[in-house]
């Protein structure tokens, strides 16, 4: 993804077959995995409880594919990390 011409968007489809476009806010590795954070893209700029949506990048048949991170500690440990990283960019 490059950052070249502004802030990168995708769009995600859940397993009902809803689309959901999100803006990519930064890249991470953890314990060996990858994990993606996200914003949605149509959120309240005035919202300051921003709910970050963070997807763990998994391969599947040679195929990258985004999973949503169901494991309490895991995801609580890659929320942390997020923080300490966009917080660490605004100083």
């Amino acid at each position: 993804m490059s950052g070249d011409y502004g802030n990168d968007f995708i769009t995600v489809t859940d397993d009902d077959g809803c689309e959901y476009e999100l803006e990519h806010l930064d890249t991470a590795e953890m314990d060996g995995s990858i994990y993606m954070a996200f914003l949605p893209a149509d959120m309240d700029e005035d919202n300051e409880d921003f709910g970050l949506i963070i997807l763990k990048v998994a391969v599947e048949d040679g195929e990258e594919l985004f999973k949503t991170v169901d494991d309490e500690e895991e995801i609580s440990r890659a929320y942390d990390l997020f923080m300490e990283r966009l917080f660490d960019e605004e100083d």
